[in-house]
């Protein structure tokens, strides 16, 4: 079910998943701040995401939201349905939402979230992507670099995880090509004051400060601002816009 607010007109319709906080609500506020209608997914914070939504329309934007389990295919289809039932179509698709360090999280919750859902995701959202739409994925240099770089024990199951959704996303270029939907990746060091680095930091604060050594993490607004200008940066099938950690782009990138 989609919670609508806001007049969405004809501006582009935009689902980020995982936005109710950190760079997901922060995405959104930019995205609707430059004329966007923004569809705001959320797991359990029904209500911190309404509260979102009410802020950018405070702000003079457009925004809506909806509930969804990403990793429940049943939910996904759900998800897109009530979109499309709503707007008649999805410009453009941010995954944004991931996860992997949770204490209670089964052992393949990591792989579950980080690659079956974004693929599950868009393989349910593409037949309703018209030619010039746009799917985002947003990752850290971590798992980018995953196999070729160092990774925190702790951050391990993330990094692998993530780096395999991005190949499987990778594997789609053709048929998303074949559909005129672009692919756009988006990869940071790790960005201060997610919540990702506050349980790093608490599980292992050795990590984080190593990464503190070669100099300032990015912001969740340098970040989010990055994955914006994905959505309408002209670009080849699968370019990476890197963010922070000058010290990766010693390794080749892909």
């Amino acid at each position: 079910m989609v919670g609508e607010t806001g007049n969405s007109g004809e501006q582009r319709i935009v689902l980020i998943t995982g936005a109710s906080r950190g760079i997901g609500a922060e995405t959104a506020r930019l995205a609707a701040a430059r004329g966007d209608h923004v569809i705001i997914n959320y797991r359990e914070k029904r209500a911190r995401a309404e509260r979102l939504a009410a802020d950018i329309i405070a702000a003079g934007g457009s925004a809506s939201t909806a509930g969804a389990d990403i990793t429940d295919l049943e939910s996904v289809r759900a998800l897109i349905e009530g979109v499309v039932e709503r707007f008649g179509r999805l410009d453009v698709l941010v995954l944004n939402a991931s996860g992997g360090l949770e204490r209670q999280a089964s052992p393949d919750y990591a792989m579950a979230i980080n690659r079956d859902a974004q693929l599950g995701l868009v393989r349910t959202a593409l037949p309703h992507m018209h030619s010039g739409a746009r799917i985002v994925f947003v990752t850290s240099h971590q798992a980018h670099f995953h196999g070729r770089k160092p990774v925190p024990a702790d951050y391990e199951p993330i990094a692998a995880s993530k780096r395999a959704g991005e190949d499987g996303l990778r594997a789609m270029i053709p048929e998303l090509t074949a559909n005129g939907v672009g692919l756009n990746v988006v990869s940071g060091d790790m960005i201060d004051g997610t919540m990702i680095v506050r349980l790093l930091e608490r599980r292992n604060p050795d990590a984080v400060s190593a990464r503190r050594d070669h100099g300032p993490l990015p912001t969740i607004e340098d970040f989010a601002a990055a994955v914006v200008a994905a959505t309408t940066a002209e670009a080849a099938p699968g370019h990476t816009t890197y963010i922070g950690g000058t010290d990766y782009m010693l390794a080749n990138r892909t």
